[in-house]
């Protein structure tokens, strides 16, 4: 199938950060640390890598190419400005010259948001949105223990405020990881609820990046591929949690699928996420999966959103090329069936969500930023449906 009409012709790409991939090659994070000059390094992780063991192996690694390490291990799920201020201290104390962020999403959050404050001083919020670091921020590297945020290859942290927990995407182009370590032995450790969330989330991410109206031939080629990966390998690392190379493909996936991200946003199913979590505290890879078929579904409406939608499901090979509803159809088929494989449920119910709910998390849905990118438009009045539908159809 020849690439989907509507595909817009703008490209800003700054080929960063480096990927490494591959079973083993953590044992050249010293020598990549080196190359980058570094000698002083701040490991930034969470209690929960600690006790996997992951955090002693970085740190002797590092250490035996010579570098001094401190280490900051009270990385939290959902980071806020007080979690930043106390990496921060670990870091000022440290004279440090790299950051290393080992861990999921919320250590490579922690480490960007103390990147921003250790090099351009002020407050959490003086980041809030895009490119307001003046200065150089210190080279990191971002050593990801799950398959699935893809924040290794993201320019942003999300960081909540202490007092309002309002959460404030602080993205700057400078605060993009220097090397990306993707070394799928660190995923084998977790629990298989983990490994199946994490990975729902990189699909959803691929699924979004490739329809948003900040599409670009870049976001297409990584959502592309990022999708094939993370479809075919996704079952594999369920039933075979061992398996490297499975394990090692949703790494490589998830990253495309951040570098996609980077490239062209998110859509409807993310927006309707984040107040699922915040409201009725659904993990967050399990409020985007069940948002994530239904939302396909509005989208298709659109015919290029359809035709995107097609393609995508044709080259993960769900189906064969010259129908588009069909291809769609199999492609919401498919994102229906992975919640099944995870053994989650497909509606909201079942995770405590009721009717009554709805217009507050609709009214919540329609603040978020990602929202803005969908391809086709959503305000209340569409989340409201939204969610309706995820509900089990209940109004």
């Amino acid at each position: 199938m020849k690439p989907a009409s509507g595909t817009a012709a703008t490209v800003d790409f700054a080929a960063r950060p480096r990927l490494v991939a591959g079973a083993g090659c953590l044992a050249r994070l010293g020598e990549l640390a080196r190359e980058i000059g570094a000698t002083r390094a701040l490991l930034v992780t969470d209690q929960g890598i600690v006790a996997a063991g992951h955090a002693a192996r970085v740190r002797q690694v590092l250490e035996g190419a010579g570098l001094v390490v401190v280490v900051y291990d009270h990385a939290h799920e959902n980071p806020t400005t007080a979690d930043v201020d106390a990496c921060l201290a670990v870091a000022k104390a440290g004279n440090v010259d790299l950051i290393v962020g080992l861990g999921g999403g919320s250590a490579m959050d922690t480490a960007k948001g103390c990147n921003f404050l250790l090099t351009n001083g002020g407050q959490m919020r003086d980041y809030w949105h895009t490119h307001a670091a003046t200065k150089p921020l210190l080279p990191l590297i971002a050593i990801p223990t799950t398959a699935g945020t893809g924040s290794e290859c993201q320019s942003y942290a999300l960081i909540a405020d202490e007092a309002t927990h309002q959460k404030m995407a602080c993205g700057d182009s400078k605060a993009m990881a220097r090397v990306a370590l993707l070394d799928p032995t660190l995923t084998v450790t977790q629990p298989r609820r983990v490994t199946a969330c994490t990975g729902l989330d990189a699909i959803g991410h691929a699924v979004e990046t490739f329809v948003t109206t900040k599409r670009n031939p870049v976001s297409h080629l990584f959502a592309r591929e990022a999708f094939a990966l993370l479809n075919a390998n996704f079952p594999v690392v369920l039933d075979r949690p061992e398996d490297l190379a499975a394990r090692g493909a949703m790494q490589l996936g998830a990253a495309y699928a951040g570098l996609a991200i980077e490239n062209s946003m998110l859509g409807a199913a993310h927006a309707c996420a984040n107040p699922l979590t915040a409201q009725f505290g659904v993990i967050h890879g399990q409020a985007v999966a069940t948002m994530l078929p239904i939302v396909v579904r509005y989208n298709a409406a659109d015919p290029v959103a359809a035709a995107l939608y097609a393609e995508l499901a044709v080259h993960a090979g769900l189906c064969a090329p010259g129908n588009v509803d069909a291809a769609v159809s199999s492609l919401t088929r498919r994102l229906d069936d992975v919640l099944k494989l995870a053994g989650l449920p497909k509606d909201l119910a079942t995770s405590g969500v009721t009717a009554a709910a709805i217009e507050a998390l609709a009214d919540n849905a329609a603040t978020q930023w990602t929202g803005t990118f969908n391809p086709r438009a959503v305000k209340a009045p569409e989340f409201r449906e939204l969610y309706r539908l995820a509900l089990g159809g209940v109004a």
